[in-house]
């Protein structure tokens, strides 16, 4: 399968940089997946896992928590508020994050913090989800 050039950057670190054949980015108006002359596209991401597949073998699952991505002839650039791989996370520090969610949902004054607040719960759960699996 034909490859391209994937960058996933987070303000800690440079997370992957290397040759892929697919990369599934959760946008915030769904999930997409790019492969190798995907049309050019800037996105908004939502939490969510992103799923590298290096080769029909080889993949790798990280955790974003928000961020943009930048598809373009270069390649794709996912520019992540935080990224961590799956492995990192635990059930303890998850289970602390969806506790502190749910507070945020609770103290939500306004309509928009709400909505917010619910689709960050959301999307720990389905983190929660997703590390079980």
């Amino acid at each position: 399968m034909a490859t391209f050039h994937f960058e996933l950057v987070s303000p800690e670190k440079l997370l992957f940089s290397g040759e892929v054949e697919a990369v599934v980015v959760p946008g915030i108006e769904g999930q997409f997946t790019v492969m190798k002359d995907h049309a050019p596209v800037m996105s908004v991401l939502k939490a969510g896992i992103v799923e590298i597949d290096e080769t029909a073998t080889k993949k790798t699952r990280l955790f974003v928590l928000g961020g943009f991505v930048d598809v373009a002839g270069g390649g794709l650039t996912l520019l992540a508020e935080q990224a961590s791989p799956l492995e990192q996370f635990d059930a303890s520090r998850l289970a602390v994050e969806i506790k502190n969610a749910e507070e945020d949902l609770a103290d939500a004054k306004t309509e928009e913090a709400k909505k917010l607040a619910a689709e960050k719960l959301d999307q720990l759960k389905e983190l929660k989800d997703a590390i079980a699996a």
